[in-house]
């Protein structure tokens, strides 16, 4: 339930200046403190079931992707030749046989990264193969979700930021759910990226912004802050019956889920991990989103959705209901970026006060100027001062 208490009866309720929302110089500096640090949600362990099954990750100017070796353990590598950076495997997602045999020039991998052989060796100097395999990525597993590390820093293992939430979590036995068949969708939005994450740290405008998500829980829905790189929001099914057809019929449908307990049976669930993923906890399926600056103006946003294994008729449908919600929520929140990058640039913008119920909106900000002091500064900085004062990884 919610807890009043975690919001301090004084904070700061500034957000962050209009600059952050399309500076190029600051895109460069998030990239390396905050997205080649941090941990990236790459996919599920079912997203790749079989031996040679692959799965691709691009963010912040780096290629990466995991796959499942013979041995069926996963893997994660940088996808870069080792000849001359090539892509090794292509794609979003795909499937290798014995090895991965890159398309430039023919170099061979193994299914776990070591080198197999090189087209035409002899006009190459000696190298001995164990020198030139695949870069490996540090990688974890939790609850089913491959994360990579692109740069090793003191941030914590994803088992320790999320913690706090593992009970809740286990209830959803994620390790046994499945893709939903459609793959990675994928939007791309002519905003900052911070200004996606501005409007899903907040609930305050979803009354006015989000008559779907209005009507399914009412007055019934609250954000936690950020804390120590992650947040949770709950929103509780309202009773009585719904305005819109397909709020009505998803409470009509949606059968009791055996495994999970009384207090998540009518409510959906968000885990926020800083700085750019959330997990949606639905009674009827699983669902990830995560933004990939592109640049300071452009930001994709994609994600995808998981089943229960064993999917009842009534089930299905009320996933297909719950992504119809889903859908009509993004669509408005596209909107409102758009019309707040905007205004940051406009020269009657002079910032915004937050309110109460936007406190994990700011906390949120915190993260991001313990992480880049100088993304608070009321004018934007020369480029060497917002690399200057940085905090320790």
């Amino acid at each position: 339930m919610k807890n009043d208490n975690l919001i301090p009866k004084e904070w700061n309720r500034n957000g962050l200046p209009g600059w952050a929302y399309f500076s190029d110089d600051l895109l460069d500096v998030e990239n390396e403190e905050l997205f080649r640090k941090h941990w990236q949600l790459v996919c599920h362990v079912n997203d790749i079931p079989e031996p040679g099954d692959y799965h691709t990750y691009d963010i912040a100017k780096e290629r990466a992707f995991v796959i499942r070796g013979h041995d069926g353990v996963i893997r994660s590598f940088h996808n870069l030749c080792r000849h001359k950076g090539a892509r090794v495997v292509s794609g979003s997602s795909g499937q290798c046989n014995k090895a991965m045999i890159c398309p430039y020039h023919g170099w061979a991998y193994n299914l776990d990264g070591t080198l197999r052989g090189i087209a035409e060796r002899e006009s190459f100097p000696p190298m001995k193969k164990e020198d030139w395999g695949l870069k490996p990525i540090e990688q974890e597993i939790w609850h089913g979700f491959i994360f990579i590390r692109f740069k090793s820093s003191i941030q914590p293992p994803v088992s320790k930021i999320l913690e706090r939430f593992d009970e809740e979590v286990s209830n959803y036995r994620l390790n046994t759910m499945l893709p939903d068949g459609n793959g990675v969708w994928k939007e791309t939005l002519d905003v900052n990226w911070k200004a996606i994450r501005d409007v899903d740290n907040e609930g305050y405008h979803v009354r006015q912004a989000h008559p779907g998500l209005h009507d399914l829980y009412g007055n019934d829905y609250f954000d936690e802050p950020y804390i120590e790189g992650a947040s949770r929001s709950v929103g509780y099914f309202s009773g009585g019956p719904s305005k819109l057809w397909s709020v009505q019929q998803y409470k009509n449908i949606l059968p009791k889920i055996e495994h999970l307990p009384p207090s998540n049976q009518q409510a959906w669930i968000y885990i926020g991990m800083f700085p750019n993923i959330v997990f949606g906890f639905y009674p009827d399926s699983v669902i990830y989103y995560q933004e990939i600056p592109i640049s300071a103006t452009k930001t994709v946003q994609q994600g995808a959705v998981y089943r229960h294994k064993n999917e009842s008729r009534e089930l299905r449908a009320s996933r297909y209901l719950s992504n119809r919600i889903d859908r009509d929520t993004m669509a408005e929140d596209q909107m409102l970026c758009v019309w707040a990058c905007e205004a940051a640039q406009s020269s009657a913008y002079d910032g915004v006060v937050l309110s109460d119920l936007e406190y994990g909106l700011k906390t949120f900000h915190d993260h991001l100027r313990s992480k880049i002091p100088a993304i608070d500064s009321r004018d934007e900085p020369e480029k060497k001062h917002l690399w200057s004062k940085r905090s320790s990884d």
